[in-house]
């Protein structure tokens, strides 16, 4: 059996803080992942009746690895209960948006014109070439042009502003 490595940031929780925990772990109103950390916290308790269990044991009886114990337990004493509990909010989305304001505004204005010569209405490939012609853009898929187009409610030459093609009736 691996020696255990000691315990670097030894969890004490208040009457308050454990009542929380245990009560999030009984009632399972809560997302998985928070219950797990709260169940974590409760068991690294070095004020816990039985004593505190090493990480290897909370490992095992979770069915997680040993460094997230450990991560979960330096979270909670550095950064506190909230942190340790809840997921962290990522700063920014992963891929940052490929049209900001103003070229969403370029869009809907190329939407709205007038069709290119030898066409009756705009479509998805000819929008994101006329973006890169005007270099708006270097390079844009047809989706982020759909998309861009659904969230601003634009048509691409049709007639109705909507989905339903009787939108103009539906009052009368």
């Amino acid at each position: 059996m691996s020696r255990s490595t000691p315990n670097q940031y030894p969890v004490r929780l208040t009457e308050d803080q454990r009542e929380r925990f245990e009560r999030l772990t009984r009632t399972g109103k809560a997302p998985v992942a928070k219950v797990r950390h709260a169940r974590v916290l409760l068991l690294s308790d070095r004020d816990r009746p039985a004593g505190p269990l090493p990480r290897d044991a909370i490992a095992d009886t979770l069915g997680m690895h040993v460094n997230t114990v450990d991560r979960l337990r330096k979270r909670f004493v550095v950064e506190g209960e909230e942190p340790a509990l809840n997921r962290k909010v990522p700063a920014s989305p992963p891929n940052p948006p490929k049209l900001d304001g103003r070229a969403e505004a370029h869009l809907v204005a190329i939407c709205c014109s007038t069709a290119p010569e030898g066409r009756e209405r705009w479509t998805l490939s000819l929008l994101a070439g006329e973006m890169k012609r005007r270099g708006l853009v270097t390079s844009i898929s047809l989706e982020t042009v759909r998309k861009t187009l659904k969230k601003t409610n634009c048509s691409r030459g049709g007639r109705s502003a909507g989905a339903s093609p009787n939108a103009s009736r539906r009052g009368s």
